[in-house]
């Protein structure tokens, strides 16, 4: 009986220490998501760059930016999309925002060429905020299903890109020791168990996830070991 009431008591305690976890972790995100005073994004840098700026999240992305006084870095791989982006911008903002674009296709370029591109095209300029949110997916497939060329492009615009456009900014964050990076997520890879259909593009997802706390890290360890 003694050792029943001890299995009993431990699963309460359990219990109750796995409900505390979630309930802290609830009201940490309602402080950050309602409470919390927000940052002003130019105390990292006055410039900011985005991938993957011309349609949906992305650019929705780079006029809230705008709005908050960002000069931008638009990267994606339509030159002609880039342009009405940045017209855009400019009509809404008029001079008090500049713009710069890279035309860069993740899905050709290699990793090397990525973070070049990014190297040139922010030489000079005060970069406080990088956003990785271009990403792609294909139709909803079975693993098996999905050929190879697309599998590459997946992996090479979802995952490789992320990393070499950090490659791109980070050793002037670094130096300056201010700046931000941001991944752009999914629910795919962090909210299911599975997602069924879309196994390559939750995996990637799931990579960079993981990525970013390397990220984290390193610059922290980086810029200790620096001073």
């Amino acid at each position: 009986m003694a050792l029943a009431d001890f299995l009993i008591a431990t699963a309460a305690v359990l219990g109750f220490i796995s409900l505390f976890k979630n309930l802290l972790a609830f009201a940490r995100w309602l402080y950050a998501a309602f409470l919390r005073k927000p940052k002003d994004l130019r105390d990292y840098g006055s410039w900011a760059i985005v991938t993957g700026a011309t349609d949906g999240i992305g650019k929705a992305l780079v006029f809230e930016l705008a709005s908050k006084g960002l000069n931008l870095v638009l990267v994606g791989r339509n030159p002609s999309k880039l342009e009405a982006t940045s017209r855009e911008l400019r009509d809404r903002f008029g001079a008090t925002t500049e713009v710069k674009t890279v035309v860069a296709d993740f899905a050709k370029l290699s990793g090397e060429e990525i973070a070049a591109a990014i190297a040139g095209a922010t030489e000079g300029i005060d970069v406080g905020l990088l956003v990785n949110n271009a990403g792609m997916a294909s139709l909803p497939k079975y693993f098996h299903e999905v050929d190879r060329e697309l599998t590459e492009s997946t992996l090479r615009v979802n995952v490789n890109a992320a990393v070499w456009t950090t490659k791109g900014v980070i050793d002037g964050m670094l130096k300056r020791k201010r700046g931000a990076i941001l991944n752009m997520g999914s629910g795919s890879a962090v909210c299911v168990s599975s997602f069924p259909l879309w196994t390559l593009y939750a995996s990637t997802k799931a990579i960079v996830a993981i990525s970013g706390l390397i990220y984290k890290f390193d610059i922290v360890n980086d810029v200790m070991d620096s001073k």
